[in-house]
């Protein structure tokens, strides 16, 4: 992680100075470090295994808590809630959960690649067009179950392709091959609508505000 330091004061004082001597000329400007929360190193990504999700539950849980929103009161219901879903989703075949790390865990997304047949379409049905629905049949179609990220990451530097969500959804694509991930939000979730489609995520062909079909979800995509 960047630290963001302040920059050297400036000041257009002159008192102090010998009579007669001449200002220093200006500084030319230097590049600016790139800074937010999520830089090109200081976050190591990698996958777990089956096994080292059953052993990080404890952390993956804590992790969807903190991240997800709400007052504590409401961790307990959402922690469960969360990792009931992510048993379910870790025995899909090809499922990849990726976590981010410095000396704790800061971050996750995981998901599964969508196949010609099977139950993965659920909640799909009537909202993908054929073009995707060819992608799932080659096995190039990859759904994303959930992102984790702080709140930073949402508000900084989101169209950087260091910024850590960035980096996390785009790893899944590539690990699998796939040319589109495609993921459900409940249409209530404004704050999660947002964040993705800071991260690059668009709504479907035709699914716009005004002509979204009707549903508990929206349905948004995202090309490599």
């Amino acid at each position: 992680m960047t630290v963001n330091v302040p920059a050297a004061p400036t000041t257009t004082e002159l008192l102090g100075r010998p009579v007669g001597s001449h200002p220093p000329a200006p500084r030319k400007p230097g590049p600016r470090p790139e800074r937010g929360a999520s830089p090109r190193e200081g976050q190591r990504v990698r996958p777990l295994t089956r096994r080292q999700i059953e052993d990080h539950l404890q952390e993956l849980g804590d992790l969807y808590a903190e991240t997800s929103g709400g007052g504590p009161w409401a961790w307990n219901q959402a922690r469960s809630d969360f990792l009931r879903r992510l048993a379910a989703d870790a025995r899909r075949p090809g499922f990849e959960l990726l976590i981010a790390e410095t000396t704790e865990l800061t971050g996750c997304a995981y998901g599964f690649p969508a196949r010609g047949d099977g139950p993965w379409w659920e909640g799909f049905d009537g909202h993908l067009p054929g073009r995707l629905l060819r992608l799932a049949a080659s096995g190039r179609l990859f759904v994303i179950s959930g992102i984790h990220v702080p709140s930073r990451v949402r508000r900084q530097n989101q169209d950087r392709a260091w910024n850590l969500a960035r980096r996390l959804q785009k790893r899944l694509l590539t690990d699998h091959g796939a040319a589109v991930a495609v993921t459900l939000v409940k249409r209530s979730d404004h704050r999660t609508v947002e964040a993705l489609r800071s991260w690059g995520w668009r709504y479907i062909e035709g699914d716009t505000p005004r002509t979204a079909p009707v549903g508990p979800f929206r349905v948004l995509v995202l090309d490599t």
